[in-house]
C-alpha cells in the first residue's frame, strides 16, 4: 500500500474516493459505503478501506455529498456586530447549545456594526448554502436579509426586530428595562441624569433612550439634550462622552448607559474624576461586582436570548417542527434590576 500511497502523493492534489478504493482493492461504491459507516461491509473490508483512507489522508467532503443528495449543509450562520463584546460570546454559546444536538454547526461572522460588511457576509453565507441564519442586524437596512429569506434561507433576528420583511425574532424588553432603571434613579432623588448610549441607528439603544425619556416625562422632567451623548461604540469613546458630561457646569448626578461598553467607559470617567456620580447601565457583565462603586444594571439572560433564537430557527429548518401557521413569531426576554454594592448583589 505504501508504494501506491507514495505514488498518489507524488501526483499532488487531494486524495479522492477513487484513490482510497484503488488502494484498498475495492470498488468506489464499497469504499463510499464503508466511510459512511454502512454496517453491511465485512470487518476485513472496513479495516482495509479505513487503513487506505488514513494512509492517504482522505477527508470526506460531507458538504458536497449533502448538496448532491439535496440535504442541508448542517451549517448555520450567526452574525454579530462586535465580537469584542462579551455579550455576543454568551449569545453564541446559547445558540450553539441548541443547534449542536440537532447536528448543526455554528459559523460566527463579525459585521463590526457595518451594514456593508453585513451585506457581504450574508451573501457569502447564502452562497455557502447555510441551512439558516441568526442575525443581530447592524442597521435598519435589512434588504439583504429579506432577500436571503425570500430565497428560502430561514432567518431569525436576535435583539433587533425585522425591518421591511417578516421574520421570527427574539428581543429584550429594552424600553421597559430602561424605563424602570430611570425610575429607580428618580426615586433616589436624582434630577440631572445623563444618558450615554450607542449610535442612533442601533435599535436597542434607541429603545432604551425612549424608555429613559418616557420615565423623565412621567416625572414631569424635560429631556435636557446637554446630558445626552449617543454614538459610542467602544469603551474608550464612552469614557470621553462621560467625561464631557461630568465636566459641564451643572454635571449630572447620575448616568444611565445603554449597554455594557458604555457603562464600563462611564465607570472609568467617574473614577478618574473622583466623583460620586451614581451609575446605572443596561446589560450585566463579568466583574460588575468588583468595580468598587455602587452599580445598578438592567440584567437579562443573554444565554436565553441565544437559545430561543436557535429554537425558532431549528423549527424553520426542520419541517416536522415548523409551526402550523408559519406566521412570524416574536419573543421578548424579560429584564430585572441588579444592584452591586458593598453589601453584595441585590436582585430586584
Amino acid at each position: 500500500m505504501a508504494g501506491m500511497a507514495d505514488g498518489r502523493a507524488a501526483k499532488g492534489g487531494k486524495p479522492t474516493l477513487r484513490d482510497v478504493a484503488e488502494l484498498a482493492g475495492v470498488s468506489s461504491m464499497t469504499a463510499s459505503r464503508v466511510l459512511r459507516g454502512d454496517p453491511r461491509a465485512s470487518a476485513a473490508t472496513r479495516e482495509r478501506v479505513q487503513a487506505a483512507a488514513d494512509e492517504l489522508g482522505y477527508m470526506p467532503n460531507h458538504m458536497a455529498r449533502s448538496l448532491r443528495l439535496g440535504e442541508g449543509t448542517g451549517l448555520v450562520g450567526l452574525l454579530v456586530t462586535n465580537l469584542a463584546n462579551p455579550f455576543y460570546s454568551q449569545l453564541a454559546l446559547g445558540v450553539d447549545s441548541v443547534l449542536a444536538p440537532h447536528g448543526l454547526k455554528t459559523v460566527i461572522a463579525n459585521t463590526k456594526q457595518d451594514p456593508v460588511t453585513e451585506r457581504e457576509l450574508v451573501d457569502d453565507l447564502v452562497a455557502r448554502r447555510v441551512d439558516g441564519i441568526v442575525a443581530v442586524p447592524a442597521s435598519t437596512d435589512q434588504r439583504h436579509l429579506a432577500t436571503a429569506a425570500a430565497g428560502g434561507v430561514p432567518v431569525v433576528l436576535a435583539s433587533r426586530p425585522p425591518e421591511g420583511f417578516e421574520a421570527d425574532c427574539v428581543l429584550v424588553d429594552d424600553f421597559g428595562g430602561a424605563r424602570r432603571a430611570t425610575e429607580d434613579l428618580l426615586a433616589q432623588g436624582h434630577r440631572r441624569i445623563g444618558f450615554v448610549g450607542s449610535p442612533r441607528t442601533v435599535y436597542t439603544g434607541t429603545e432604551r433612550l425612549k424608555g429613559f425619556t418616557d420615565a423623565l416625562d412621567a416625572a414631569g422632567l424635560p429631556v435636557d439634550e446637554r446630558y445626552v451623548r449617543q454614538g459610542q461604540k467602544t469603551t474608550g469613546e464612552a469614557t470621553l462622552a462621560a467625561r464631557e458630561l461630568l465636566s459641564l457646569p451643572d454635571p449630572p448626578t447620575a448616568l444611565f448607559c445603554s449597554n455594557n461598553r458604555n457603562t464600563i467607559g462611564a465607570y472609568h470617567a467617574i473614577r478618574a474624576a473622583g466623583r460620586s456620580t451614581a451609575l446605572t447601565g443596561f446589560d450585566d457583565f463579568e466583574l460588575a461586582d468588583a468595580l468598587g462603586l455602587p452599580l445598578t444594571v438592567v440584567a437579562y439572560d443573554t444565554d436565553q436570548l441565544g437559545r430561543r433564537s436557535a429554537e425558532l430557527l431549528v423549527s424553520r429548518i426542520r419541517p416536522a417542527d415548523r409551526p402550523p401557521s408559519g406566521k412570524p413569531r416574536r419573543i421578548t426576554v424579560p429584564t430585572e434590576l441588579v444592584t452591586y454594592n458593598s453589601g453584595g448583589k441585590q436582585v430586584r
